[in-house]
C-alpha cells in the first residue's frame, strides 16, 4: 500500500522549495527596485541646471565655430 510518510515528505519538501523560490523571487524583485530607484536618483542630479562656466564655455566654442565656418566659407571677419 502506499506510505502516508512518502506523501507527507513530498509535500513538505515542494512547500520548502516553492519558499526558498519565493524568498529569492522576493529578494530579487527589492534588488532591482533599488536599482532603478538609484538610476532614477542620479539622473535627477544630472538634471541640474548648467553652472555658469560651463554656459560661458559653451558660447566660446560656439564663437569659434563661427569663426571657422566663416573662414571655411572665405568670409573676412
Amino acid at each position: 500500500m502506499q506510505d502516508p510518510y512518502l506523501y507527507l515528505t513530498m509535500a513538505a519538501t515542494t512547500l520548502a522549495g516553492l519558499a526558498i523560490l519565493t524568498v529569492a523571487a522576493l529578494r530579487g524583485w527589492n534588488g532591482w527596485l533599488d536599482f532603478k530607484r538609484a538610476e532614477l536618483g542620479r539622473r535627477g542630479e544630472e538634471s541640474s541646471p548648467p553652472s555658469a562656466a560651463a554656459r560661458i564655455e559653451v558660447a566660446d566654442l560656439k564663437e569659434r565655430i563661427r569663426k571657422l565656418e566663416a573662414i571655411a566659407a572665405g568670409v573676412d571677419l
